[in-house]
């Protein structure tokens, strides 16, 4: 048995394929292209198949790991091969390997963000007062928690989980490049971010494109 990770690619209309259905779409997949994969043990063995850091419904992404345990003799060009064979449009698998790092040394995530908007002044007063609110250190939302078994709702500030980003303004369309905190102790999710920004601003946005470009550890290097 050796670990393998391969990393996808989600695009297109696929980015409307929901986590869960994500790890059934990539389970079928393997037993299509003949992967032999390495069970758990115990009374209910399962194929070990383990996303790493979930993608939110409606992003698409370049580069996303996924962490599989195969028995047999295959080589990773073979398992990226037949993989590709057989999954749906808009997924695809980019390459596959070992795994360098584990999934808590995720930290960030880099992010194009495209925001389209009413008019050119919309966007250019949107992108103007983002820099602003930014820059001052202080833009509040509210977040879902939980504490003592309990649901709560805790009002957070989103600035202390941006590490970076680049805003402009091109005729009706804001562009963002973002780093923002990723993984399972801080995770900021980009559509939260520009739904505070949409509050903060009362600019609201027509249509949004997130694109997640690429996942970084601590030393803001590419997570591998």
């Amino acid at each position: 048995m050796r670990a393998v990770r391969i990393w996808y690619k989600k695009y297109g209309t696929a980015k409307y394929i929901s986590h869960l259905d994500l790890y059934r779409c990539l389970s079928r997949a393997v037993r299509r292209a003949g992967i032999p994969l390495w069970y758990t043990e115990g009374f209910n063995p399962r194929p070990y198949i383990n996303i790493l850091l979930a993608l939110p419904l409606g992003q698409q992404a370049d580069c996303e790991p996924v962490d599989l345990k195969i028995e047999g003799e295959i080589d990773d060009d073979e398992i990226v091969e037949r993989l590709n064979c057989v999954l749906p449009y808009g997924i695809k698998i980019v390459r596959a390997g070992a795994a360098v790092e584990t999934a808590k040394e995720i930290a960030f995530a880099r992010y194009d963000i495209s925001l389209t908007l009413n008019s050119k002044s919309d966007a250019e007063d949107f992108a103007a007062g983002t820099v602003r609110l930014i820059e001052g250190g202080m833009l509040l939302d509210e977040k879902a928690g939980k504490k003592g078994g309990r649901r709560i709702i805790k009002q957070i500030n989103l600035c202390e989980s941006i590490a970076k980003l680049n805003v402009s303004a091109d005729n009706n369309t804001v562009h963002m490049e973002a780093v923002l905190s990723a993984g399972n102790t801080a995770n900021l999710n980009p559509d939260l971010l520009t739904g505070a920004l949409e509050k903060a601003l009362e600019i609201k946005c027509e249509y949004t494109n997130i694109v997640r470009r690429a996942l970084l550890n601590l030393n803001f290097l590419n997570f591998g």
